[in-house]
C-alpha cells in the first residue's frame, strides 16, 4: 500500500469502470488520507458519525449495514455509492470531519473490494439486480399485512435506497423491466408507510390501537366527507404573457377536506400532513370531553362550534374593529359542519406555513379574510362579483401560497431586520413585528388587494440604496425606511413626566394646596372652608391647566416622528388637544383674576352658586367646563362594564368620545377588572394618599 501524503491536495474521485463490468480493482489512495491509517479489522461503519455536511448519505450507509449479513457485496456497492456521493457534495473535504470520514470509508472499501465477491451473479450489475428482485419478493411483497407499519416503513426505505444504488451501477438500458416495475410499485406505496407524529393515518396491516378509538374514527369520518365538494379547477399558464384558465386532469386523489384545500390553494405537502393530524387530535380531544357513551360515529356539532369560537375569536374581533363583515359565511341549506371544518382547516394550513408571519396575528387575519372569501366563492358562488368570471383561488399550484403570499411579507420583515444592524440602530430607524402588524389595524390594509399588490406602500421602499450593500452578493437592500406606526421612541428625560403625568400633576397640585393652607393665619386644614383660603386654593386649576399644556406639548413633540404614518384623525386629535390646552392656559387666568374681587363669605358663596348662577363669576363656570372631561372619565372608570362596552362599540357618538379620551388601538380594548377589584384598588390608594398627605402636611 502506498503511503499517505501530508499535503491537502484535492481528493481524486474513484471512478467506476464501464457499465456492466465488475467493480473489482485497486482504489487510489489520495491526499485526503491522514497519517497512521485505520485498522483493517474495524467494525461496520457507524452511520451516526457522518459529518453534518454529508448527512444525506446516512440512509445509504444504514442500508449497507442492514443488508451486509445477507449480501456483503451489495453492501459494498452501497458504501461505494455513498463514497461517490460524499465526494460530489464536498470534493475538497473542506467540511468539519469530512477528510477523516472519507479516509475511514476509503479504507473500508479497499478491504471489502478484495474480500467480497458476487454471490448471485458473475458481475456486480447482475448481482445487485438479482438481490433487489429477491428482496422485493421476500420482504416487500410477502405478507405485508402481517407486519407492523414501522417494519414495513423500514423495508420500503431499504428498497428505495437499493434502487438508487442500482441505477448508478447498472446502465439504464440494461435494467430489467421487472426491476423498474417493482421500483415503481415501491415508490407508489412508500407514502403509506411514511413518518408520522402520533397518528399512523395510512398504516397498512395491523391497525394500531390509537386508530381504533371512537373519537379518532369520528374525527376521520368528519374530515373525509368530500363527496359533495366540486373538483378543483386549476389555473395553468403556458407563458408569462398568456393567462389562460383551464382544467387539468391530475391523477391526485382527494381523501379528506385538507387534501381539497391543499389542491385548491397550493399549500406544502409537509404542512398538509402536520395540520391534518393536528386537526384530527383537536376534534377528538374536544369531542371526548362532552361524551358519555363509549361508542359513537359522528363528531358533535357543539365540538366543532367550540373550535370555531376558539380559533376565530381574534379574527371576529379584528373584523369588528375595522367595521367589516366576517367572511365566515354559511349557505342556508348546506352542510354547516363541513363548512366549519373547511374554515378551521384553512386557518391551520395558513398558520402552519406562515413562518415568522405568525408574530403578526392581524396579518394572518387579513390573509384568512381573503382566502375564506375565495373558499366560499368556489363552493357556493357561480361567478366573481367583480370580474364575472368563474370564482377561483388567486394562488394555485404547488407551494404557491408560500411563494406568493408568505415570502413577500417575509422579505419586508427581513429588510427591517437588516436595518436593525444587530441591535445597534435606534428604535426609530427600523420597524419591528409590532410596527408591521399595526399596518393591519386600519382599513388601509385592504388597499393591498388580493392577490396582494407588490407596488403598495407596504412593500415599496423608495430611499436610495446603500452602495455598500449593493456590492455584497445575496444582500437585501436597505430601501426607504417606512415611518413607524403609532409610536417612535425618542430618548429624553421628559418621559418621566409624560409617562406619569397624572401622578406628577396630582402631587404638584396637592403641594400647592397644602402650601396655601399652611400659610394662612390659622394654619389648620379646616381653614379650607374659609372664603379667601378656598378661593386661593382654586388657583390650583391654573397650575393644572399649565401642566396639562406641558403634557400635551410633549405628546406632540415626542410623537412627531410617527406622524408620517398616522391617520388624519390621529393627527387632528393631537392638534385639537394642543389647541384646547392652550385656550385653557389663557382662559383660566383671566377668569381667576376676575373672581378674586368677590367679598362674600363661604356660605354665601355656595348659596349664590346654586341660587343665582347667572351672576356667578366666569371662573366658576370655566372650572366646571374644564373639569367635565375628567368627571366623565372618573364616572366611566368606576363602571367597568360601561367602559368595556364603550371601547368595543362602533357607535359614532361613542367612538367620538373614546377618540378624544385615548387613541383607538386594536389591543387592550375592553381589558378591565371587575367592579369589586376596582373598588378595593381605589380604596387602597385613597387611604394611602390620605396618609401620605397628612404625614407631609404635619411632619414634613
Amino acid at each position: 500500500m502506498a503511503s499517505t501524503s501530508g499535503t491537502k491536495n484535492e481528493m481524486q474521485q474513484p471512478r467506476l469502470p464501464p457499465r456492466g463490468k465488475t467493480l473489482s480493482r485497486r482504489m487510489t489512495r489520495t491526499g485526503t488520507m491522514i497519517d497512521g491509517g485505520i485498522e483493517d479489522d474495524s467494525a461496520a461503519i457507524d452511520s451516526e458519525l457522518v459529518p453534518s455536511s454529508l448527512v444525506s448519505i446516512t440512509p445509504i450507509l444504514r442500508v449497507a449495514n442492514e443488508i451486509e449479513p445477507e449480501n456483503p457485496r451489495v453492501a459494498y456497492l452501497c458504501r461505494f455509492h455513498a463514497f461517490e456521493k460524499a465526494h460530489r457534495l464536498d470534493p475538497t473535504s473542506a467540511g468539519r470531519g469530512v477528510r477523516q470520514f472519507k479516509t475511514y470509508l476509503l479504507h473500508r472499501l479497499e478491504k471489502e473490494e478484495e474480500e467480497t465477491n458476487p454471490q448471485l451473479s458473475r458481475s456486480d450489475p447482475g448481482e445487485i439486480q438479482k438481490f433487489y428482485k429477491m428482496y422485493y419478493e421476500e420482504k416487500v411483497r410477502q405478507d405485508p399485512l402481517k407486519k407492523k407499519p414501522e417494519e414495513m416503513a423500514k423495508i420500503y426505505q431499504i428498497a428505495s435506497v437499493l434502487y438508487d444504488v442500482l441505477k448508478t451501477v447498472v446502465p439504464s438500458d440494461k435494467v430489467y423491466e421487472e426491476i423498474n416495475r417493482y421500483a415503481q410499485e415501491v415508490e407508489r406505496k412508500k407514502k403509506n408507510y411514511g413518518h408520522f407524529n402520533i397518528l399512523p393515518l395510512y398504516a397498512v396491516g395491523t391497525t394500531p390501537a390509537i386508530m381504533e378509538l371512537p373519537e379518532i374514527k369520528a374525527a376521520l369520518r368528519a374530515l373525509r366527507k368530500v363527496d359533495n365538494l366540486p373538483k378543483p379547477r386549476i389555473r395553468s399558464t403556458d407563458t408569462a404573457q398568456q393567462k389562460n384558465i383551464m382544467t387539468e386532469d391530475r391523477d391526485i386523489s382527494i381523501h379528506d377536506l385538507l387534501d381539497w384545500l391543499w389542491l385548491v390553494f397550493g399549500f406544502q405537502k409537509g404542512n398538509l400532513a402536520n395540520q391534518r393530524e393536528h386537526l384530527i387530535l383537536l376534534l377528538a380531544n374536544v369531542d371526548i370531553r362532552n361524551r358519555q357513551e363509549e361508542n359513537y360515529g359522528q363528531v358533535d356539532s357543539k365540538s366543532v362550534k367550540h373550535l370555531m369560537d376558539k380559533f376565530f375569536k381574534n379574527y371576529r374581533s379584528w373584523c369588528a374593529y375595522l367595521r367589516c363583515e366576517t367572511n365566515l359565511k354559511f349557505p342556508v341549506n348546506g352542510d354547516r359542519q363541513q363548512m366549519e371544518l373547511l374554515y378551521i382547516g384553512l386557518y391551520l394550513l395558513i398558520w402552519g406555513e406562515a413562518s415568522n408571519v405568525r408574530f403578526m396575528p392581524e396579518c394572518i387575519c387579513y390573509i384568512f379574510h381573503n382566502m375564506a372569501n375565495e373558499l366560499y366563492g368556489i363552493l357556493h358562488s357561480n361567478a366573481h362579483s367583480a370580474s364575472g368570471e368563474a370564482f377561483q383561488a388567486a394562488h394555485q399550484g404547488e407551494d404557491s401560497f408560500l411563494q406568493d403570499v408568505i415570502t413577500p411579507i417575509y422579505q419586508v420583515m427581513r429588510k427591517e431586520t437588516r436595518r436593525n444592524k444587530g441591535g445597534t440602530t435606534s428604535h426609530s430607524k427600523w420597524r419591528n413585528y409590532d410596527d408591521l402588524n399595526e399596518y393591519f389595524w386600519s382599513k388601509k390594509c385592504f388597499k393591498l388587494g388580493w392577490p396582494m399588490n407588490r407596488e403598495s406602500d407596504f412593500f415599496i421602499h423608495t430611499e436610495k440604496k446603500d452602495p455598500k450593500l449593493q456590492q455584497r452578493p445575496n444582500q437585501v437592500t436597505a430601501g426607504e425606511r417606512k415611518p413607524k406606526t403609532n409610536f417612535v421612541e425618542v430618548r429624553t428625560f421628559w418621559h418621566l413626566f409624560r409617562s406619569f403625568d397624572r401622578m406628577w400633576i396630582f402631587f404638584i397640585l396637592a403641594l400647592q394646596a397644602m402650601i396655601i393652607i399652611a400659610w394662612n393665619p390659622s394654619g389648620s386644614p379646616f381653614a379650607l372652608f374659609e372664603e379667601e383660603v378656598f378661593k386661593s386654593v382654586l388657583s390650583i386649576f391654573l397650575t393644572w391647566a399649565l401642566l396639562n399644556f406641558l403634557q400635551v406639548t410633549l405628546d406632540v413633540i415626542l410623537s412627531w416622528k410617527a406622524w408620517g404614518s398616522l391617520k388624519f384623525t390621529q393627527i387632528l386629535r393631537y392638534l385639537l388637544k394642543f389647541a384646547v390646552a392652550a385656550v385653557w392656559v389663557v382662559v383660566l387666568p383671566i377668569g381667576y383674576s376676575s373672581s378674586v374681587q368677590n367679598p362674600s363669605g363661604l356660605v354665601k358663596y355656595f348659596s349664590n352658586w346654586v341660587g343665582n348662577w347667572q351672576n356667578q363669576s366666569f371662573y366658576s363656570y370655566a372650572i366646571v367646563i374644564f373639569m367635565m372631561p375628567n368627571l366623565l372619565a372618573a364616572l366611566v372608570f368606576f363602571l367597568p362594564p360601561l367602559r368595556r362596552h364603550m371601547e368595543r362599540s362602533n357607535w359614532r357618538i361613542v367612538a367620538l368620545l373614546m377618540w378624544w379620551a385615548q387613541p383607538k388601538l386594536f389591543l387592550g380594548r375592553g381589558m378591565h377588572e371587575d367592579m369589586f377589584s376596582l373598588l378595593k384598588y381605589t380604596m387602597f390608594w385613597i387611604l394611602l394618599l390620605i396618609s401620605k398627605l397628612a404625614f407631609s402636611y404635619y411632619v414634613e
